[in-house]
């Protein structure tokens, strides 16, 4: 297959490098030219539990000319509008355009840019830290999702397979986005405010404690949208995703090492808006919420011992 990957981030390097790897086109498209030059120059380098390897990869800031089977978005969600726009000038009207991104309402703008039968809903449990441009470390394996199932899913779930991931394909897309949602609810914003890797947050009284009710808002919230969560226990589950990816440092902290623009306010902040909606108090996300954008705009501002 080819495919475009939109967003050379830690996970958009890991899943191009590994289809790469495996035998598909791949071309990566990134709003920035100096680093899609440098991705075109020196490739793509994945290193860490799937090994230490790297592959050549063309990487554009356009796509007029580019032919795809598929679409992955990998961009943070505050860029999904402009990338889809941009995406909708050139892609050919058949292309399936699947979101691996986190948070909610990202697979809203997919459908209604492109047509609720073109857009995929994805929830991948994989771990991946940047490093630099183009260079990512594989630091946890999990389950890939695709849906709604049907032949676009099937191919795409194919060429993961072969890729080396974990990936299957299911309905009711809503319920595993959520199911996604509340696990990066858990561990997210935590993990940005404290600085901590994925396994320690559980291992703490405290961040343990605020993890809970996070994740309880976050239910809360879900059961009164009717959402059928993914799995039974949720608090088990992302305790569960914090074990598998006990050394992987959080998407959110990676921003804030970085001094990036975060997604919390499409995940904690999500589930803020949401319970407003339906009348679901949110405090322990809303205080998730706060402190976290107060770092993110403060980046400039911050003492250093």
């Amino acid at each position: 297959m080819k495919f475009v990957v939109v967003g050379p981030g830690a996970m958009g390097c890991l899943f191009a490098a590994s289809l790469k790897k495996a035998g598909h086109g791949v071309t990566v498209m990134d709003y920035k030219p100096e680093r899609a030059a440098a991705i075109s120059a020196n490739g793509l380098r994945i290193e860490g539990i799937s090994g230490d390897y790297r592959v050549d990869v063309p990487a554009v800031t356009g796509g007029n000319g580019l032919q795809a089977d598929a679409v992955i978005i990998c961009v943070k969600s505050h860029k999904t509008r402009e990338s889809m726009l941009e995406l909708s000038s050139w892609l050919d009207p058949q292309t399936p355009v699947l979101t691996l991104q986190n948070g909610l309402g990202n697979l809203d703008i997919i459908e209604e840019v492109f047509g609720r039968e073109r857009a995929l809903g994805g929830v991948t449990s994989e771990g991946a830290i940047l490093l630099g441009s183009g260079h990512a470390r594989h630091a946890g394996k999990g389950q890939t999702t695709i849906g709604p199932a049907g032949k676009s899913a099937r191919m795409i779930v194919t060429a993961f397979k072969q890729a080396g991931f974990e990936a299957l394909e299911a309905d009711a897309v809503e319920n595993l986005v959520w199911g996604k949602l509340i696990v990066n609810v858990g561990i997210n914003a935590l993990a940005a405010i404290t600085g901590l890797k994925n396994g320690v947050l559980p291992s703490l009284p405290g961040t343990r404690a605020v993890m809970e009710e996070a994740v309880r808002e976050a239910v809360q919230v879900a059961g009164k949208k009717g959402i059928a969560l993914p799995y039974a226990d949720p608090l088990g589950r992302v305790l569960e995703v914090c074990r598998g990816t006990s050394d992987n440092v959080a998407s959110m902290l990676q921003d804030i090492l970085n001094s990036r623009v975060t997604e919390v306010a499409y995940i904690n902040g999500a589930i803020v808006r949401e319970g407003k909606k339906f009348h679901v108090p949110t405090p322990v996300n809303h205080t998730l919420t706060c402190i976290v954008e107060a770092l993110q705009v403060t980046y400039d501002n911050r003492m250093h011992g």
